[in-house]
């Protein structure tokens, strides 16, 4: 995944840029960027990789070093961004969120024009760089920003940084948020709209599905007028989204609390404690236990003074490790008790299995799991989520070819996704026996959308059930 934040300003736009960029550490953990213009000194830009330390330490010496009065930074979890461009519209930079499912077709399109790329060391060409390309096919920034959009498989939100403005244009389904700031002295552009609001920033708007907009530091104009159809992702509000922001006017904390209250009204488990899996599941225990009465407790807590930016190794194994190492016992709260435990997801199901057999082992007498969206059946095609994995890496699909001695297809994944269906339940069963759990329950599809609040058909919902 990824984050960013512009601003256009009519003082210096680095603090504003600095700390906005920065409010985005949750979407990325690997590359940091920033790049400004001054109508002096021109474009400046510094990229740094942040696996093992937060954007803000990395970034110190470029605080005080550049300066500008627009600017574009971004937090990634894969390519490094911005990027700086230099071509017939001048010199640019780009930033990007988004995927790319034909990127090799297009590739392939433009190289035939005696054009050429940078290769990333694994072998693949920067998503950004190759964006940019594609603006570049056209005349001007408007009609190459829609071209890329048009041709482009998957979802691609955008930030281009010119010397008269910053674009900022929304992915054509809006799959991903583009909230716009504004204060005395000018604007800024952000992917969540809470990364403005203690820089002294007021709500201004949010662009729609495939709008694009200039911002310069006088105002905000609509280049591309919105679309009507939107297919916004639906785990913003479940995972991903930081717990302050809103989408569309939704709350995403609200929408963690109601998911949890949904879940309770349909269980019938009698825990001693509910507890939210740190931090991705805090929100829906609250809104659990607060619908069912039983009390909210911390069983165990996450170690973070050293550990927000810790080394973490190639391996899956030895993250999964690392996973389990951050997590301390309260054993006062664990030993003889009955838990009840919500997380936002199971993916591949390592981690919470080794959560469960830590709290056995930590003296629990039961340990029950709650997920607060139903079982993920597809791989993400349209958002570069890491926790979007290969199909068969997905906990469902190992053990519905276990149950029905094949590959299962589309057709065959159909077949489990009623929650009330008998196949849906042989599933759940032995995902629990595999995990080890006392009880499982997933949240069911059509409850999980209401608890956003959001009609259900502006929402995503194809890792659930493959449906655009």
């Amino acid at each position: 995944m990824s984050g960013f934040f512009g601003v256009a300003s009519k003082e210096d736009c680095v603090f504003d840029l600095f700390y906005g960029t920065d409010y985005h550490s949750h979407l990325g953990t690997r590359r940091a960027g920033l790049a400004v213009y001054d109508a002096q000194d021109g474009f400046s830009k510094a990229i740094h990789n942040i696996e093992n330390a937060p954007f803000r330490t990395k970034f110190t010496s470029e605080f005080s070093a550049l300066k500008g009065n627009i600017g574009i930074g971004c937090i990634s979890d894969f390519q490094a961004q911005p990027i700086l461009v230099r071509s017939h519209h001048g010199t640019f930079a780009i930033t990007t969120v988004g995927k790319i499912n034909n990127a090799e077709e297009l590739v392939d399109g433009i190289i035939r024009d005696k054009a050429h790329f940078f290769e990333m060391q694994n072998g693949e060409i920067n998503p950004t760089e190759l964006v940019a390309a594609l603006i570049n096919q056209k005349e001007n920034f408007i009609d190459g920003i829609r071209y890329a959009q048009e041709v482009i498989d998957g979802s691609l939100t955008m930030l281009v940084l010119t010397p008269k403005g910053i674009y900022a244009a929304r992915d054509k389904l809006g799959r991903t948020p583009v909230q716009i700031g504004e204060k005395s002295d000018g604007y800024c552009i952000s992917f969540e709209s809470f990364a403005y609001l203690n820089l002294g920033y007021k709500d201004c708007k949010e662009l729609g599905p495939g709008e694009v907009v200039v911002v310069t530091a006088d105002g905000v104009k609509t280049l591309v007028d919105p679309g009507k159809k939107m297919k916004m992702c639906t785990f913003l509000w479940i995972y991903y989204g930081y717990p302050s922001s809103s989408y569309e006017g939704h709350s995403v904390e609200q929408a963690r609390y109601n998911c949890g209250r949904l879940l309770a009204m349909r269980d019938n488990a009698k825990p001693d404690i509910v507890a939210g899996i740190p931090d991705s599941g805090v929100a829906h225990a609250i809104g659990y236990a607060n619908q069912s009465g039983f009390p909210y407790a911390r069983p165990f807590v996450k170690y973070t003074p050293t550990w927000p930016r810790s080394f973490m190794p190639p391996t899956q194994s030895k993250r999964d490790l690392i996973a389990k190492m951050k997590l301390i016992p309260i054993h006062d709260l664990i030993d003889g008790k009955r838990l009840l435990l919500i997380d936002d997801s199971i993916v591949r199901g390592t981690q919470l299995r080794e959560t469960t057999e830590f709290l056995y082992e930590s003296g629990a007498d039961e340990v029950h799991i709650r997920i607060g969206c139903p079982p993920l059946m597809y791989s993400c095609k349209y958002l570069g989520f890491s926790r979007s994995t290969a199909k068969m890496e997905l906990i469902t699909h190992r053990v519905i070819m276990r149950l029905e001695g094949r590959e299962p297809d589309d057709e065959l994944i159909e077949q489990y996704l009623d929650p009330d269906s008998e196949k849906y339940a042989r599933m759940v069963e032995e995902i629990r026996r595999e995990l080890h759990f006392t009880s499982l329950r997933y949240h069911r599809l059509d409850d999980m959308l209401k608890a956003t609040g959001v009609d259900p058909d502006c929402l995503c919902t194809y890792c659930w059930n493959g449906k655009e």
